[in-house]
């Protein structure tokens, strides 16, 4: 099982449009993929269409097995671990018993699917240190402005962070330029910015794009919205990328 964590400091980066988009696209390829929502808007629930649920809750605090919480999408091959309002709650309950880094992954043992993948709150906290910990790579989701690189380097310090007090193998596997406008010079000039810090890292962006923003309306990913755009090409070489990546 490959396990990665979708990650920025900063909200409104497309993290939680990446991540539901790229579990959807891996499960298209016949991939076992299982998408995690730690975040206590619960996004990624809503994204696919999907009542919320303190699935995350039931699992961190009411001590429910992950086979409980695992809920199906509707969709071949894609499961997922719902949250609601109550995944924050579950936060303030590890925060204040200083649950160990390896909480959440000693919870998801026995899960076996092809692909874990952590969508996480635009926020540094518990969660998304635990999901970092237990990850084999993690994916910075970037829009293509100052503020959201900014919260690039903020979620490199928590991961620093962590380096320094525990040993631990989760590696950055690539940076994603989101909301890329070819006319802006900012999009361009933060790309730069981007790959002068992390060079081959940094992916070729997802542009901005109305059907992205129109999908999670109907309870739909970009492969279902609107499939031939150039939008769903952008995610499918996301995730063609994935598919080469290995433990």
């Amino acid at each position: 099982m490959l396990i990665i964590t979708l990650a920025n400091q900063k909200g409104g980066c497309g993290k939680t449009t990446s991540a539901a988009n790229l579990a959807h696209g891996l499960a298209l390829k016949g991939k076992k993929v299982l998408l995690v929502d730690l975040d206590p808007q619960g996004q990624a629930t809503t994204l696919l269409g999907l009542e919320q649920e303190p699935g995350i809750f039931d699992l961190l605090v009411a001590d429910k097995t992950a086979d409980q919480v695992i809920r199906p999408t509707g969709r071949d091959n894609l499961f997922i671990i719902p949250g609601n309002k109550r995944t924050l709650t579950a936060l303030k309950v590890i925060a204040a018993e200083g649950r160990a880094i390896d909480y959440l992954q000693n919870r998801l043992k026995g899960v076996d699917h092809d692909y874990l993948i952590f969508d996480t709150a635009p926020s540094i906290n518990d969660l998304t240190g635990m999901a970092l910990y237990m990850s084999d790579y993690y994916l910075i989701p970037s829009a293509c402005d100052f503020l959201s690189s900014e919260g690039v380097f903020k979620i490199l310090d928590l991961i620093k962070e962590l380096q320094s007090k525990i040993t631990w193998t989760s590696e950055l596997l690539a940076v994603i330029p989101t909301f890329y406008d070819q006319v802006s010079k900012e999009s361009k000039a933060n790309i730069d910015e981007l790959k002068k810090h992390f060079g081959g890292k940094v992916l070729d962006p997802i542009h901005r794009a109305t059907v992205l923003r129109e999908a999670p309306a109907f309870g739909k990913t970009i492969f279902e919205h609107a499939k031939s755009s150039r939008a769903a090409d952008e995610y499918q070489r996301l995730i063609d990328f994935i598919l080469e990546v290995k433990k």
